[in-house]
């Protein structure tokens, strides 16, 4: 096992800053997953742990030792793509063993490895298969396993569940964190799906053009979003956003926008300052809302139900507030119907602010240190 370090690392393709200064340290036997959306760097970073992109500045560390000019293959790393890229004329049994063979394992110490991998992941029953008889969750436990047997300091895994369908993807997901618990071994796995990222990651390091936004466990991102991009990513259905104005100040102080006004949150009182007319951006999460009756409880604002998705146990509500999207999900036991007038409830406990022009969160300087 061994940590991982990036150390003011910047990746350059020529006047882009595809990675701008880096600063990360992934612990030994940590799951840290990197996520955030396409193009925003997360890859180009797993590749220059791998070796296979160049650094233009600052250092990558494996455990203690700077790994900038040493080769992929001596890097002790093994690589999961999204692509599966086995070999389809060879058994399971020989695309687990290629790579060892390669590097003249002895043949004993290769069997070993390659039955102790395939128990692991549940592939023993099908190590005479060709990689046409196996389904695509199968061969994608074939390209974990062909990653297993070399026994790395480092998994890094690219993106490894984009071609499964949902079905497979939650259980390869499931296998994968259980993989984890019985190795031990560090890894740091890139997606652009924040559900992966949320029920896999110890830690998640969330990035968004060429920087790192956030670092935390998920439930820190989740409560503590250090800033609305932060906010808005992580979390389905996504964070609500509406811009608001400050009216009033002490305990009068309210936040006001078309069709609805709440009272300012307690704990916000001293990060907005008493600037009549100052605009914020209030967030609330959909799972944080609920339909109520009229007259109920406060504060409240009412809308009409545009669109209704009906999901079982839950809805997801698309309502017009203040002239913003508004999703909020409630048990289907309320029976809102599209075209229904709804009051919704919005709990002051549960609402972020964000400034309107930094976007970072004005309670960002009681929220715990990213690590």
């Amino acid at each position: 096992m061994a940590t991982v370090t990036f150390d003011h690392v910047t990746k350059k393709y020529g006047d882009v800053i595809a990675v701008d200064d880096f600063n990360l340290e992934i612990n030994d036997g940590e799951f840290m997953v990197f996520v955030g959306p396409s193009g925003c760097g997360k890859t180009t970073s797993l590749r220059m742990v791998a070796g296979l992109e160049d650094i233009t500045e600052g250092v990558v560390r494996i455990s203690d030792r700077v790994v900038n000019d040493v080769p992929p293959k001596d890097r002790d790393i093994a690589m999961v793509f999204q692509s599966y890229a086995l070999y389809p004329h060879m058994s399971v049994y020989d695309n687990l063993a290629f790579g060892l063979k390669l590097r003249k394992v002895p043949k004993k110490d290769i069997d070993r490895r390659v039955k102790e991998a395939a128990e692991t992941i549940q592939l023993t029953s099908l190590l005479q298969r060709k990689p046409k008889e196996l389904s695509g969750g199968q061969r994608q436990r074939v390209a974990l396993g062909r990653a297993i047997v070399r026994e790395p300091a480092v998994f890094l895994m690219d993106e490894p569940l984009s071609n499964l369908d949902a079905k497979l993807r939650v259980q390869t997901r499931a296998e994968i964190a259980r993989l984890h618990q019985r190795l031990k071994t560090t890894i740091v796995y890139v997606t652009h799906d924040q559900v992966e990222a949320m029920t896999m990651g110890q830690r998640i390091a969330v990035m968004s053009q060429a920087k790192l936004q956030q670092v935390g466990p998920p439930q820190e991102l989740y409560d503590h979003p250090l800033n609305k991009f932060v906010a808005g990513f992580i979390g389905s259905p996504s964070m609500n956003f509406l811009p608001v104005e400050l009216s009033g100040s002490g305990d009068t102080a309210t936040l006001t926008a078309p069709g609805f006004t709440v009272p300012l949150p307690p704990a916000f009182r001293d990060a907005v300052g008493a600037t009549t007319g100052s605009s914020f951006t209030l967030g609330i999460r959909p799972e944080h809302l609920d339909v109520v009756a009229t007259g109920g409880m406060v504060p409240s604002a009412q809308a009409k139900a545009d669109v209704v998705e009906y999901l079982g146990n839950e809805e997801l509500l698309h309502i017009m507030v203040a002239g913003a999207d508004v999703v909020a999900v409630v048990s289907s036991d309320r029976n809102v119907r599209p075209g229904d007038v709804v009051t919704l409830h919005l709990p002051l406990e549960k609402i972020h602010l964000f400034d309107a022009t930094t976007e970072m969160s004005l309670l960002r300087s009681r929220m715990p240190a990213a690590s």
